[in-house]
């Protein structure tokens, strides 16, 4: 299985203490790699290193930074790079969702959901990127959505497909420029994951009865579950997705071949 094999590389998971980053996280740590997370708010850092810990039984490490900041993603990538020796697969799972209809969307939240779920990405790989192009060697996996490709029938999604579409045509332009530096770019798109905070939200709609409902728009007939990313990013990080760049995988249990 050596096409899988992370053991020895060093990753950096943005957005590493989030419901589907962190399951990301604990399988990248899990597959051999060595394992930093950053965000910007430390506890929820500090509960995930607890909890890979714990069902990974692999020390991880990690920083707080604002991926929304350039000068704090600048001292990021300095700061992982000096402390790992080399960078080689960033992961970026960061983002917020707003909902909110289209003729009440406030323009500031839609910018912010932009400077989120966008602008940040794009910092993380200048850095990260530009250390990546003087190793010759790079992996760059995206977090993005099904909502890049597709549109929702539930009001209030304007901001959150706005920002995946763009995230993946960016993906694709990256992925165009850092080819010839032998960086990979790529992308998975889940559907709605029932993270903890999702948990929350269904319980809110009516607990089973929204969740099977929500199942039931799947092929597969199941909600998914964090660690069903898993498996596509350790092969977007490993070697066996050498000569695979600028793709979406959907990891979405079907919806984007019923639309």
């Amino acid at each position: 299985m050596e096409l899988f094999e992370l053991t020895g590389k060093n990753a950096v998971v943005i957005g590493g203490a989030g419901g589907i980053g962190q399951s990301i996280s604990q399988g990248l740590a899990t597959a051999g790699a060595n394992v930093a997370i950053a965000s910007r708010n430390e506890k929820s850092l500090k509960r995930s290193q607890v909890e890979i810990k714990e069902r990974s039984g692999k020390e991880i490490s990690y920083y707080v930074a604002d991926a929304c900041d350039e000068a704090s993603v600048k001292a990021l990538a300095a700061n992982t790079v000096k402390d790992m020796g080399k960078v080689d697969i960033l992961i970026c799972a960061q983002g917020i969702n707003k909902k909110i209809p289209i003729q009440e969307f406030p323009v500031d939240v839609f910018r912010q959901m932009l400077e989120v779920n966008v602008t940040s990405i794009m910092l993380c790989c200048k850095y990260f990127g530009s250390h990546m192009i003087n190793n010759h060697y790079g992996k760059i996996v995206i977090l993005s959505s099904v909502r890049g490709k597709i549109a929702s029938r539930i009001v209030g999604n304007v901001g959150y497909t706005t920002t995946k579409g763009a995230v993946d045509m960016m993906m694709r332009q990256i992925a165009a420029e850092y080819g010839q530096y032998s960086i990979t770019v790529n992308a998975i798109a889940p559907t709605i994951t029932e993270t903890k905070m999702m948990t929350e939200t269904i319980n809110q709609r009516g607990g089973d009865s929204y969740r099977k409902a929500l199942a039931d728009n799947l092929p597969l007939k199941r909600m998914a579950r964090p660690e069903d990313c898993i498996g596509s990013v350790i092969f977007l990080s490993s070697p066996a997705s050498d000569f695979m760049t600028g793709q979406v995988l959907y990891p979405d249990g079907g919806l984007t071949s019923v639309g």
